[in-house]
């Protein structure tokens, strides 16, 4: 707004004063002409020529000082120039005809062209004049020059009046400005305070309240930033029976997941039961068969009830196991055990010389463990690579888990944590894969306030789990154990 009105007044200041000028030239060029028609006596057109020897009446003479300053104003310039010379330049006093030094002058005044128009010459100590300049009968060019000094002053006198008054008023403006349109937009201010308060609770889970309103006094429908309070009340209370709503349904899902899996985990116990022990029987091979088929289906779909039990439990909230855990000698059994599970791979360990301790649940932390190098066996061709990291990096605990594998197709990516996410390849029911792997590993890091990731590409694939380091003093015993068991490192 300042900006905008220091423009106006400064449009509207070079207006003013340029009117003012040419309106004031325009004046002294009316008095110029004026003056410059007042020839003195001895120069009327209607006199002959004088001869050219006559005493101050030739070109190369003098005029008579009584004639030249008749009719004259004070401050006039009067010059008489002849062949290309200034015979003769004065001006005007109050005390009568003085001859100040203009010898400084004479380039200037030789310079004005003899067209009978004003033009605005530089007379050295006397300052600017508006001179015109005509050829008399005798040859000679008259020069008749009036000041600009007070034209001049009454355009600075306006321009500083101007120039003061614009400087005050956008100072006025731009305090008066800044008040008015702060305490205007103070409400919409607290609109925003509480939009940014609503952006910092956390949607995605779990109940969520948003007690956040806009207050009363800010949803005026009078005005633009009432409306705009009194619409986001509108939007919070519509997302705030949306997430109840949602969160009913979830909590019914939720539910409904943990009841089915607990109860069907007793008839999956007694079909394994009861196929063992039909099996220790002499069937025909057909029937043994099919009752091994049968097993191996029930030993499969007992784990992937497991598996939904599990994450509907951490999904509710439940409560976990916090405990001093050594993420190293916990690796190592972990990888111990995926080598007895698939041989034909290649696992390497590389584990920190001292014990990296975490706060946690051991079972879950190493079902974390077992599920990315179950991942990276089943997804992966035999003679595969699988590298384990164990090291502490700053305030946290880095684990990551890499093969060389044929990596995860770029659509699946940016998925591969979502519950039932598999590839192609992974529907196999000889793999074994569930879809519910990453999902469990993703859901016990984030409950033990960690984060997981991964990076893949043909050739390479890692997956990175970190989580905090055990803040307090560990309850392991540091000292009693040199290493961290067996390590791997077998090649394909």
């Amino acid at each position: 707004m300042t900006t905008l009105l220091a423009l106006a007044f400064l449009a509207v200041g070079i207006t003013t004063v340029v009117a003012l000028t040419k309106t004031l030239n325009g004046q002294i060029d009316k008095q110029l002409t004026a003056a410059a028609t007042r020839a003195p006596k001895g120069y009327d057109n209607h006199k002959p020529k004088p001869a050219a020897d006559s005493s101050g009446q030739g070109c190369s003479g003098q005029p008579d000082q009584d004639n030249w300053v008749l009719g004259q104003s004070i401050g006039t310039l009067n010059a008489r120039l002849c062949d290309g010379q200034v015979t003769s330049a004065s001006v005007l006093s109050e005390q009568g005809q003085t001859s100040p030094d203009l010898s400084d002058a004479y380039a200037n005044l030789l310079a004005v062209p003899v067209d009978g128009r004003a033009h605005t010459i530089e007379l050295c100590d006397q300052g600017a004049y508006r001179v015109v300049a005509r050829q008399l009968d005798d040859g000679a060019v008259l020069i008749t020059g009036l000041p600009l000094e007070e034209t001049q002053e009454t355009v600075l006198l306006l321009t500083i009046v101007v120039g003061a008054a614009t400087v005050l008023v956008l100072g006025s403006v731009a305090i008066g400005g800044t008040v008015i349109v702060r305490r205007a937009l103070r409400p919409l201010s607290r609109v925003a305070a509480t939009a940014t308060r609503v952006s910092q609770v956390r949607l995605d889970r779990g109940e969520v309240e948003l007690p956040q309103r806009v207050d009363e006094r800010d949803t005026d429908p009078r005005t633009e930033v009432g409306q705009v309070g009194a619409a986001l009340n509108r939007m919070l209370d519509h997302v705030g029976e949306a997430l109840e709503a949602r969160h009913a349904s979830e909590t019914q899902v939720r539910q409904f997941v943990a009841d089915a899996s607990h109860e069907l985990r007793t008839p999956l116990a007694s079909i394994r039961g009861y196929a063992e022990l039909s099996r220790r029987h002499d069937l025909p091979d057909d029937v043994a068969h099919l009752l091994g088929r049968m097993e191996s289906e029930a030993h499969r779909m007992s784990g992937l009830v497991e598996d939904l039990l599990l994450l509907a439990r951490l999904d509710a909230g439940r409560p976990l196991e916090y405990q001093p855990v050594d993420l190293s000698s916990l690796v190592v059994d972990a990888v111990s055990d995926a080598h007895a599970a698939g041989p034909r791979h290649g696992w390497r360990l590389d584990v920190a010389e001292e014990p990296v301790v975490v706060t946690g649940d051991r079972a879950r932390l190493h079902q974390v463990v077992a599920n990315l190098l179950a991942n990276a066996r089943t997804h992966t061709p035999e003679g595969t690579v699988v590298t384990v990291t164990v090291a502490p990096s700053g305030h946290e605990a880095e684990l990551s888990v890499s093969d060389a594998g044929p990596g995860i197709p770029p659509e699946l990516l940016p998925h591969i944590f979502e519950r039932f996410a598999r590839g192609d390849g992974s529907r196999s029911r000889t793999a074994g894969s569930t879809g519910l792997g990453l999902a469990i590993v993703q859901a016990v890091v984030t409950a033990h306030r960690g984060s997981v990731s991964v990076a893949s590409e043909p050739g390479r694939t890692t997956f990175t789990v970190r989580l905090p380091l055990s803040a307090g003093p560990s309850a392991l015993d540091q000292g009693s154990r040199s290493n961290h068991g067996p390590r791997f490192d077998r090649e394909p």
